[in-house]
């Protein structure tokens, strides 16, 4: 499913929305959100605390509704049957971003099936081990998943995120071969490291309390610099590793919203983004803000769309 012309275009109709008649009273009835994994991750968490701070702002409940599974596609895929009238919305994952490039079948193209409304934020990802696992650091961990093949295994939240896509790319990089275990959200991931099912997860911060706790241990995490939280873990850089994943998100709605609606939404959400009930949530979980408007937003998501593209044809993933 190559990018073309006819898809970038798309992606502007898509943004623009068409002519429609003006909701003068928009909103006149509560949002819904659906946010696309388990309840009590990170995503749920953050999302939640930015729909209550949007719903005081738009003077309508913005609803979270969770729809886990499928690595975070099944907002999206549900948006395709919704009306654009602003009241369904979903965060939008990067995994929405790859997944039609990784199916021989694609049930979406993300430069035209949605209206882009405001990008968000983005993660902290890392791995964790539980704190009685031999591996002091994760050099020692990848020398020992090197020194036995398929031996070792990890947790993601999903097949295509991008906690599974960045493994498999430490993984090609330092020529180790690793099991990969998804699973529907933090808890059954967080269940399964705990109980010994899996060796490692890999996952966003929803492990901060359990590694401050010193049930789990962090060995490494992927942005550009360490964590404000954890400033004695290393980042993948640090290692010699050169990848930087913190896979930034947004909300996005139906194509063909009405620009008026648009506008009203995004004024709504980017108060909501820099309400220091959020930014709390944000700090607690050490994730910047990156809040973008509609055109901003859209234009990010063509190169996205474009470098994710071209990342799953030179590594070959297929679902």
């Amino acid at each position: 499913m190559p990018v073309t012309r006819r898809h970038a275009l798309g992606l502007g109709a898509a943004a623009l929305g068409t002519p429609a008649l003006a909701q003068r009273n928009f909103p006149d009835k509560p949002i819904r959100m659906l946010v696309p994994w388990a309840p009590g991750g990170t995503t749920d968490v953050q999302m939640r605390a930015f729909c209550e701070a949007a719903g005081k702002r738009l003077g309508q409940p913005v609803v979270v509704e969770n729809k886990a599974g499928a690595g975070g596609i099944l907002g999206a895929q549900a948006l395709l049957n919704e009306r654009p009238d602003g009241y369904t919305l979903s965060q939008m994952p990067i995994s929405v971003f790859r997944m039609p490039f990784m199916s021989q079948r694609p049930l979406f193209d993300p430069l035209a099936d949605f209206t882009y409304v405001t990008h968000l934020t983005g993660y902290l990802f890392g791995v964790v081990v539980r704190a009685d696992a031999p591996w002091a650091d994760f050099p020692a961990f990848l020398a020992d998943a090197k020194a036995n093949p398929g031996r070792f295994n990890y947790g993601t939240p999903g097949v295509g995120t991008s906690l599974h896509i960045t493994m498999e790319q430490i993984a090609g990089q330092r020529d180790v071969q690793w099991v990969h275990v998804p699973f529907r959200g933090v808890a059954e991931n967080m269940q399964a490291l705990l109980g010994g099912q899996i060796h490692a997860t890999a996952d966003s911060s929803g492990w901060g309390p359990l590694v401050e706790d010193g049930r789990l241990r962090l060995l490494v995490t992927w942005g550009p610099e360490r964590a404000k939280r954890f400033p004695r873990v290393p980042t993948l850089k640090e290692h010699g590793i050169d990848l930087v994943s913190t896979s930034p998100y947004g909300v996005a709605g139906p194509k063909g919203m009405d620009p008026a609606t648009l506008r009203i939404l995004d004024a709504a959400f980017q108060g909501a983004v820099a309400d220091p009930a959020h930014m709390a949530v944000l700090d607690k979980f050490d994730m910047p803000a990156m809040p973008m408007g509609p055109e901003a937003y859209t234009a990010f998501v063509r190169r996205t769309v474009e470098d994710e593209s071209a990342m799953i044809r030179r590594m070959g993933l297929r679902l």
